[in-house]
């Protein structure tokens, strides 16, 4: 306790310098923590995909669709237990900042698929028997104050005109990596407004789900449902729901590394700004170090006060930065809205933020403190006044 508060009174000797000090390390460990936070937030669709359900595509592009009529083929599947399809519809909510993602869905099926998507089961069923009904995540109606048997009207994009759904449930995910950001509605009710816009067929889907037996199967599985769409038509691109994930996240991977080297390198600015302080300190406490050391103190002594100090400076600073990145962050989701599915600081991101904490205190004083432990006791003495 007696180290303790040596260690503390040394470190407020200068409070104006530490108070600086402490200030660029609470900013520098918010932005490590926020940045990482959006990094995770990137990847937060990948973390919640299932290993048993599969993604089909047109192995051409996803713009492409697929016939309905494969549908009874891929149950036919050996190893698929499930099917089920959606299309992406790309409407707007009242203003083009109001983005979030709108998907035409088989009802029945498609939530079948989905058991993170908890529904009450009045509300699944009131979804499923109503054609202009929709449902949406938790997330979502609480950003826009939607409730039940509220009217949503989303002008449509890709498929033109004013379309309004009747909200008739809102779920909530399993935990905190299930997306509550998106709106489903039927896909009949698009494909029947298509048949009549277009005066033809119009039944086809933007991607099949199949669920499988087996996570293990997934590779022989996928083989089999394009081997047997080969040569057709419209020939499949079959993979994993997080490989179908991380596809989208890699068309943006040049801004994550990005994001990421920042996020590393404010930690080294701060690292550099922290090392002159205890130099500075170190230099100023020249004369106290010396007499210490004549009185009998070993080196190992001097060395431990410098890392005890700049340990306790950082440690400071970096709990302060970390306990303030959860209301900053907590603003930041509510600002961007459903931009993120998830959007919170995970436990790894705080041990990081704490770990470098601990290192910019551990490298600040290194060298100041190889000095000290160095210092000639006669040119020591001689700083004293």
């Amino acid at each position: 306790m007696f180290i303790f508060r040596l260690l503390l009174k040394n470190a407020f000797r200068h409070k104006l310098r530490t108070l600086l000090t402490m200030v660029g390390l609470i900013v520098a460990i918010c932005a490590f923590g926020l940045l990482r936070t959006i990094i995770d937030a990137w990847y937060a669709g990948v973390d919640g995909t299932s290993s048993v359900r599969l993604i089909t595509r047109n192995s051409i592009s996803l713009t492409f669709p697929l016939p309905l009529s494969y549908s009874e083929r891929l149950r036919n599947v050996e190893g698929v237990t499930g099917v089920s399809w959606s299309n992406w519809f790309g409407g707007i909510y009242i203003t083009e900042r109001n983005f979030f993602p709108q998907f035409a869905v088989e009802p029945a099926s498609y939530l079948a698929l989905y058991p993170e998507y908890v529904l009450k089961e009045e509300e699944k069923k009131a979804f499923i028997l109503d054609r202009q009904g929709a449902i949406v995540g938790r997330k979502l109606a609480n950003q826009y104050g939607w409730k039940i048997g509220d009217q949503i009207p989303i002008r449509g994009t890709i498929f033109p005109g004013t379309w309004i759904f009747t909200l008739r449930g809102i779920w909530d995910g399993v935990d905190a990596k299930t997306d509550e950001s998106q709106l489903l509605f039927h896909w009949q009710l698009l494909a029947e407004s298509n048949r009549k816009r277009l005066k033809r067929s119009a039944d086809y889907v933007g991607v099949y789900v199949v669920r499988i037996n087996e996570p293990d199967n997934a590779p022989i599985v996928s083989e089999r449902i394009d081997a047997l769409f080969k040569n057709s038509l419209g020939e499949t691109l079959t993979e994993t729901e997080k490989a179908f994930q991380l596809g989208f996240v890699s068309m943006s991977e040049a801004i994550l590394v990005a994001v990421n080297a920042v996020s590393f390198v404010i930690i080294i600015i701060i690292m550099a700004v922290m090392a002159n302080t205890m130099t500075m300190t170190a230099r100023e406490r020249l004369a106290e170090y010396a007499t210490l050391k004549a009185l009998g103190f070993s080196p190992g002594f001097v060395v431990k006060l410098l890392f005890g100090e700049s340990l306790v400076i950082a440690l400071i600073g970096g709990g302060t930065g970390l306990l303030l990145t959860l209301p900053i962050a907590a603003a930041f989701a509510k600002s961007v809205g459903t931009l993120f599915p998830a959007f919170r600081v995970s436990d790894t991101t705080m041990a990081l933020q704490l770990l470098a904490s601990v290192i910019v205190g551990v490298i600040a004083a290194a060298w100041p403190a190889w000095k000290m432990s160095r210092i000639n006791i006669v040119n020591g003495l001689r700083h004293v006044a």
